[in-house]
């Protein structure tokens, strides 16, 4: 499933950069998109040639939500079948099932870079990847309660998280659009720049994960965070511990600190 019919896909110096490439439909969300997603990110999770995984769109969208076809083809009853894809063992898995949970338990960051249009399922699937930056034109919506739809695919869960109970029923409740510019004074995305700044300013994010960072170090505390929310403080803090004591033994642990001393670049592994 290499070759890819709804997506694209370019891995360079460690960053696999995918992109939604449905231009002419504003990359409509369809299941053959979903399958081909899924199946570049689970198999970039046990790539080490790839360190960071971006996201973002072709042409003038990200992703306006589920192609309006296949909704009507679910109101008939009709519904592809997902393609079943394996995926790595992961204590989180069992934390986190249904449509987007192989994002949290992909070991790598994942980064959506939003440059236009995000809606519906097009946004949830961005809730669910570490980091998000928008363009500050672009045109966000939950849509759901305009189609007669409910809170999907776990963003009544994810939403409140990100950016508080009464903004997220706002935003549910409304479907109301706002932009990119919107979007980062709710803490829904991390940041937003001019349309022509996004990319540029991504890639710089992603090649300094790629390469100044231990991708040990992001895998084990990717995995922390996702696990504090079914856990105490006592819990958190003992496998933390745990985790440290760990971290001691790997080669990037003597990595970062010989690097350190010796005033260079570091050399990691992910070891």
């Amino acid at each position: 499933m290499s070759d890819y019919s709804q997506i694209l896909s370019e891995t360079r110096d460690g960053v696999l950069t995918l992109t939604l490439n449905r231009p002419d439909r504003l990359n409509a969300w369809t299941d053959v998109m979903h399958n081909e997603l899924k199946h570049a990110i689970v198999t970039a999770s046990g790539d080490d040639a790839v360190r960071v995984i971006v996201v973002t769109g072709a042409g003038r969208g990200f992703c306006a939500g589920a192609d309006m076809n296949v909704l009507q083809g679910i109101q008939g009853g009709a519904r592809d079948r997902l393609a079943e894809i394996d995926e790595a063992p992961s204590d989180l898995r069992g934390l986190y099932p249904g449509r987007f949970g192989y994002m949290y338990t992909c070991p790598k960051p994942i980064i959506a870079a939003i440059n236009g249009a995000c809606a519906g399922i097009g946004l949830i699937f961005a809730l669910f990847a570490d980091l998000r930056y928008a363009a500050t034109e672009a045109k966000f919506t939950t849509a759901f309660a305009q189609r007669g739809l409910i809170a999907e695919h776990g963003i009544a869960w994810l939403l409140p998280r990100l950016i508080g109970e009464a903004k997220a029923l706002d935003l549910l409740f409304t479907a109301r659009k706002f932009t990119g510019r919107e979007a980062a004074d709710l803490g829904l995305v991390n940041e937003s720049f001019p349309v022509g700044e996004l990319m540029g300013n991504v890639q710089h994010t992603a090649h300094h994960l790629a390469t100044q960072v231990s991708p040990r170090s992001l895998a084990v505390m990717k995995r922390q965070i996702r696990k504090t929310y079914f856990q105490s403080f006592g819990d958190s803090l003992a496998e933390a511990d745990a985790e440290m004591v760990a971290s001691f033994t790997t080669f990037d642990f003597k990595e970062g600190v010989a690097s350190f001393v010796e005033r260079r670049a570091p050399a990691f592994e992910g070891r």
